[in-house]
């Protein structure tokens, strides 16, 4: 019998540190008397993201002039590196000849000696602390889950969506999540740690080698055609537009760190996106909803509602307790809203405390950033007609996002299903008829387990499940195309799954009854086989 390790529950100390997590490697300077000012900071990290992110010491022999500075400027103003990985950036960073940033020589010299350092010295430090354990593309090409092992053996999930000329990438946060929402398997794990902003940072650059790595077999195959949109087309892919606060854990339960992150994701100097293209998910933690609209309104917020009152959200969202729905959507308005009220607060002659906003201004705001409700679809009370009216009119007149998720089955202890197509497309109908933008979430990566880093791990065995698709793991996965389900008549019928549901509950009892019967039976045999071993020896 082999011995399993048992599931860790905590995180170990970062040992050596993520050097992406720019807080800890300031305190580890400052610890050794280095005081760097912001602008050599920023010239630090903007040189190791151009140069792709290589190993420590292969980047301090860089820095001293040792080898030849890795990037090669495109016609597109971007920036692609001579490495085996050809990672490109939208960093812009100035590639006229002698136009070198210098660093101070003491920073010189700490990573000097950081790198012949300790492996378990408390001020190591790395490039890149986690790895990819595993990685797995769909049948049709459009989505990549990513398996990413932190340094302390604990795995997170991300997932790479491929869209019409635009990537998206889905990162964690937390490992494990403290929410303990009913139909997510992520809360059945419970909260283990939270993510440095280092290893937020480092799952893009698992990604962006991923996508480097695709688009440069990609040219080559393609090399020496004359499809020169077919080939700008295969560039815009390598590169990341989107990120998705969505995968393992509650952002705004790991605020700091999450904060910092976001603020590297959208610098000029670092992976330079468009403020509007970083979301930040919520399951409803409203200190933390104001605290983003204060130091970063210029993101997106996405609140997981899932219910359109407060009784339903707080069977299905345990954490809702003593946190009105009401209060939630004012703060996802007053996100929403925030840049304009600046406005309003920088022009002395309006009135500063205007909290009523008209269509205009709302239609304006909506197309800067974007508000979103995250709504799973669930046989039961939250997915009737009446719940969309009441969903409606709790959005209605705020020009929010409504996105309506389909529910694939896993392993929770409830026993849950999805709606029928028909009845969500009447459900999106009554609450896109309040004002609101309300659309059906596509469902991408089916075959691969690859909906958004929902996941749990298993007691007996590390494994990453997800909400929507089960085992990722080899045995389970297969790489297939998903036929389109044949639509019946009685589909239409949202009572069609609690139907279905009472069967399947009816079926288990009578096999575990069945299961029950024939061990006792067993162990009858076993008894009486014994007694009469026994009777025969006495004659």
């Amino acid at each position: 019998m082999t011995n399993k390790q048992p599931v860790k529950r905590f995180r170990d100390p970062l040992c050596p540190k993520p050097i992406l997590d720019r807080a800890a490697f300031g305190k580890a300077l400052k610890a050794n008397g280095i005081i760097l000012s912001d602008n050599h900071f920023d010239t630090f990290y903007q040189r190791l993201h151009r140069s792709g992110y290589p190993p420590l010491d292969e980047f301090v022999a860089e820095l001293r002039g040792e080898v030849a500075e890795r990037g090669i400027s495109n016609d597109d103003g971007s920036v692609s590196v001579a490495s085996s990985t050809n990672f490109r950036t939208k960093n812009l960073i100035s590639s006229r000849p002698g136009r070198k940033s210098q660093l101070p020589k003491a920073l010189l010299e700490f990573l000097s000696k950081n790198v012949l350092a300790e492996a378990d010295s408390d001020e190591k430090f790395e490039t890149l602390t986690s790895k990819v354990q595993m990685h797995q593309t769909s049948a049709d090409g459009t989505t990549t889950k990513l398996a990413v092992e932190l340094q302390d053996g604990h795995v997170v999930e991300s997932v790479l969506m491929r869209h019409e000329g635009r990537c998206t990438l889905c990162v964690s946060s937390q490992v494990g999540c403290a929410m303990g929402c009913t139909f997510c398997a992520t809360g059945t794990m419970g909260i283990r740690g939270n993510l440095s902003s280092g290893e937020i940072l480092e799952q893009l650059v698992h990604a962006s080698k991923i996508l480097a790595d695709e688009s440069r077999d990609g040219m080559m195959a393609e090399e020496g055609t004359d499809d020169k949109k077919r080939q700008k087309k295969q560039k815009r892919m390598d590169l990341i537009r989107n990120i998705v606060f969505m995968g393992m854990g509650e952002p705004l339960n790991n605020y700091h760190n999450v904060l910092a992150a976001c603020k590297a994701m959208i610098d000029r100097r670092l992976w330079n996106l468009a403020h509007n293209r970083v979301t930040v998910s919520t399951v409803g933690v409203t200190s933390g909803m104001r605290d983003l609209t204060r130091d970063l309104p210029e993101v997106n917020l996405a609140l997981s509602l899932h219910a359109p009152n407060q009784p339903m959200r707080e069977k299905i969202v345990p954490s809702a307790r003593g946190t009105p729905i009401e209060s939630l959507i004012e703060a996802l308005d007053s996100h929403m809203m925030a840049l304009t009220k600046r406005k309003l607060l920088e022009n002395p002659q309006e009135d500063d405390k205007k909290t009523d906003f008209n269509i205009e201004e709302r239609q304006t705001a909506s197309k800067k950033k974007r508000a979103m409700i995250e709504y799973v679809m669930l046989v039961g009370d939250t997915s009737t007609i009446e719940a969309a009216h009441q969903l409606g009119k709790l959005c209605e007149g705020r020009h929010l996002v409504v996105n309506l998720i389909p529910y694939n089955k896993t392993d929770v202890k409830d026993k849950l299903s999805c709606p029928s197509e028909e009845h969500m497309q009447e459900f999106r109908r009554i609450v896109s008829s309040y004002g609101s933008f309300c659309s059906i979430r596509r469902t991408m990566g089916a075959d691969i387990a690859g909906a958004c880093g929902q996941l749990v791990v298993e007691q007996e065995k590390k494994q990453v499940l997800d909400i929507e698709d089960g085992p990722f793991s080899p045995k389970h996965v297969k790489i297939s195309r998903i036929a389109p389900r044949r639509k019946k008549k009685s589909d239409a019928d949202p009572n069609n799954g609690e139907e279905s549901n009472d069967k399947q509950q009816a079926t288990d009892r009578l096999l575990h009854q069945l299961t029950l019967a024939t061990a006792i039976a067993a162990s009858l045999f076993a008894v009486s086989a014994s007694l009469l071993v026994l009777q025969r020896r006495k004659r």
